[in-house]
């Protein structure tokens, strides 16, 4: 796009730009958040979530957003009465959702995931029962990827499970510490391939 520059976007609309436009702006902006420069593929969409148990899925979290790769797969596959909660720390990616999602089973959130469990409980839940995340949990600031495991675990009902898609294999050392048993998977067909994990709460 001739012209096109990450600042000439910054003040118009999320949904103005366009969910491309909006990926790479952010990335440009917040490298150490955003942690790719384009959205996942739809095969690393279903290997990740190949996992879930849809029908016993009442409450599903969703750690970074961005422009709702993840998110509209979601919902489309949640039950009537389920509810998607994403929290991202980026209000760009927020808004845009709004604007673009109008699904009374999404709850956008502007926080940390590190808040995951007072976020439920102010949404009056209890627990989830998965949590989907592609943070990049390598770049974090220093103490922020042990805090998210550590509080993604106590927020999991028993039998429920962290799926992460990472780039970075090093996320399997914050999840350790707290899940004593974690599957791993690969998808070539994402650029670049990704890593996922489960990580079960038993």
């Amino acid at each position: 796009m001739p012209g096109f520059s990450a600042d000439t976007a910054v003040g118009r609309r999320p949904a103005a730009i366009g969910p491309l436009g909006l990926f790479f702006r952010e990335f440009v902006r917040h490298p150490v958040m955003v942690g790719s420069i384009i959205p996942s593929s739809r095969a690393c969409i279903d290997r990740t979530l190949k996992a879930v148990d849809w029908a016993a899925t009442k409450v599903f979290v969703e750690y970074g957003p961005g422009v709702g790769t993840f998110t509209r797969v979601v919902l489309e596959r949640m039950a009537p009465d389920a509810t998607l909660v994403v929290i991202d720390t980026n209000k760009s990616f927020i808004d845009y959702l709004g604007q673009t999602i109008h699904d009374s089973r999404l709850q956008r959130c502007h926080g940390s995931a590190a808040e995951v469990g007072s976020i439920l409980a102010g949404l009056g839940f209890d627990h989830a029962d998965y949590i989907l995340s592609g943070l990049p949990f390598s770049t974090l600031p220093l103490g922020v990827g042990d805090a998210i495991a550590r509080e993604t675990h106590a927020a999991l009902r028993p039998g429920g499970a962290f799926l992460v898609y990472q780039f970075n294999p090093r996320v399997r050392n914050f999840l350790v510490p707290h899940f004593l048993r974690i599957d791993d998977d690969m998808e070539w067909m994402n650029v670049p391939p990704c890593k996922i994990w489960t990580a079960w709460k038993d």
